[in-house]
């Protein structure tokens, strides 16, 4: 039993730690541990739609095993994993590149931790050599490579607001050559798991202490243009803008309701991007910025008034807004803030 219990842990234990190792790295707390927990049972329940889907493909398909495992199953697992992340991107719940690759990392740790389980349970005999590998190797490579689907498909995404499947491939085609190139390695899987162990994990870090610097910059301008902006909306003096100048016309088109809860709407939304980018401000100076009842009723606010603009009434005026992907993201995450706040 005890036995069975240390394999256990050199299995399970490595990739959860990196997860918790990478959340703590946050310095924004881009995430709350509730969605990441989330995220967690999905890339869970992704290992075991894969298991079903190879499964079929195994049955339904002459197809030699070695070599089904080492092209066939990296893609089908690859694919499942980041659909989770491309439905993420999507709704608009990833705006940096560090959420990307924590989110990416821990829908790959889900997926490793259920089939590592099937693998305890299917050979708990094995050496323990055999769970050094999947714990500190294959573990690590589903984590690592669905990082970097999620960090690519950032970089491809962030300047589109509207879905362009194409962009999501070439973050595809790199996490499936790590996968398939760990299933292909050459020399032995100690050496392996050697190699992605040392290098997956510093790209991570490098690559989020880049960031820092990038949320930082994004967030001084951002908070200073929305600043300049609701003042502008509070003094009916936002005509120098795009989204001012809509408004305006639609002032002048709509009966006054309608027009009034468009500018109502937008002044809603860009209180709220500003108290959101407050409390990311804050957090970079050690400063925990109260979630007050205000900030919640102006939410409700604004939903009650999508709910009367309609969906194809915000598909149509969300553009000329110019609501871009981190505005988005930034309600979520306030939106995320309160529930946590009253949880």
């Amino acid at each position: 039993m005890i036995e069975i219990a240390l394999k256990a842990l050199i299995a399970l234990l490595p990739v959860l730690v990196l997860v918790v190792v990478l959340f703590r790295l946050d310095s924004h707390r881009l995430l709350g541990t509730h969605f990441m927990l989330r995220i967690f049972l999905a890339g869970c329940l992704s290992a075991i739609a894969c298991y079903w889907i190879n499964a079929f493909v195994l049955e339904s398909f002459a197809v030699d095993f070695s070599r089904y495992s080492r092209l066939v199953a990296p893609l089908i697992e690859e694919s499942v994993k980041a659909s989770i992340l491309i439905y993420l991107f999507r709704t608009n719940r990833i705006g940096f590149l560090i959420d990307a690759g924590i989110l990416g990392f821990t829908v790959g740790a889900g997926f490793s931790f259920v089939e590592n389980i099937y693998y305890l349970n299917m050979a708990s005999d094995a050496h323990y050599g055999v769970w050094m590998v999947r714990g500190f190797g294959t573990a690590i490579m589903h984590g690592g490579a669905t990082a970097l689907f999620a960090i690519v498909s950032e970089t491809m995404t962030q300047r589109h607001l509207k879905m362009n499947p194409l962009l999501y491939i070439p973050g595809l085609i790199v996490a499936f050559l790590l996968h398939a190139i760990f299933n292909h390695f050459p020399v032995s899987p100690v050496l392996s798991t050697v190699v992605t162990l040392l290098i997956l994990p510093t790209i991570l870090f490098l690559l989020f202490e880049r960031d820092e610097t990038t949320i930082h910059n994004f967030l001084e301008l951002d908070f200073a243009m929305h600043k300049r902006l609701l003042r502008q909306i509070e003094h009916g003096e936002f005509t120098g803008c795009e989204a001012g100048r809509f408004l305006k016309d639609m002032q002048e088109k709509l009966s006054a309701p309608v027009a009034n809860e468009m500018v109502e709407y937008f002044r809603l939304h860009t209180e709220l991007v500003l108290s959101a980018e407050s409390i990311l401000l804050g957090r970079e100076q050690g400063i925990e910025v109260e979630i007050g009842d205000e900030i919640q009723q102006r939410l409700r606010k604004m939903h009650e008034l999508e709910k009367h603009i309609g969906h194809a009434g915000l598909r149509t005026l969300r553009p000329h807004l110019k609501f871009t992907a981190k505005d988005m993201w930034e309600i979520h995450l306030l939106e995320d803030e309160v529930s946590s706040h009253h949880a």
